[in-house]
Formats: structure tokens, sequence, C-alpha cells
């Protein structure tokens, strides 16, 4: 269980940082089988885009959703539909996970779609 709460505590101390910056976030959670991604407005209250890879367009892609290849699915997809609702910037939150593996191939394929950090 403190694996779980200094996660927390990391992603609080996050959050907090990007809440000051006041723009939207790039928010990421991930599961054994799957991986959440969202675009949040700076206020925290509406998703203006997300994917993940239970979405049926992302699944298509996909051989199995726990990978690096999945997560780097997801990224595209999330960079597109932000193009699509007119976002070009965000702050990226990795939910206090470390930065290496599913997190970092969804930041880079999302960098590579278009979105700046």
């Amino acid at each position: 269980m403190e694996k779980k709460t200094s996660r927390i505590k990391r992603s609080k101390r996050t959050r907090a940082k990007i809440r000051d910056l006041g723009v939207n976030r790039l928010t990421v959670f991930r599961t054994p089988k799957h991986i959440y991604a969202q675009i949040i407005d700076s206020t925290g209250s509406n998703v203006l885009a997300s994917a993940c890879t239970l979405d049926s367009q992302v699944k298509g892609d996909i051989k199995y959703s726990g990978n690096i290849s999945a997560a780097s699915v997801v990224g595209k997809a999330l960079a597109e539909r932000a193009k699509n609702a007119g976002i070009n910037k965000v702050a990226f939150d990795r939910s206090g996970f470390r930065y290496h593996g599913r997190i970092k191939a969804l930041a880079d394929a999302a960098r590579e779609s278009g979105l700046e950090f």
C-alpha cells in the first residue's frame, strides 16, 4: 500500500505545479492491461480529448493492450483528437508513475504527432 500512497503524493505535487501554470494537462493512468490518457482543461472540470486501449479505433490497431506499442498507438490517437479539438500545447501529468516504458512511449508518440509539452 505504501507504493500506491507514494505515487499519489507525487501526483498531487505535480498537479499543484501544473495548476499554477494554468494550462491544459495531459494526464495518464496505467494498469497492467490498459493505459488511459486524457486532456483536461486548466480548471480541471472538463475532459477535452481522451484515448485508451479500450477505444474501438485503438483496439483494432493493437494486438495486446498492455505493452509499449499499444501505448504508442494511444499517444498518436490522443494527439489527433487534441488537434481536432484545437489543442496544441499541454502540460504532461504522469500521475506519479515513473517516466519510462509505456508512459514514455505514450509521451513520445504524442510529441511526434504534434502535441507540445
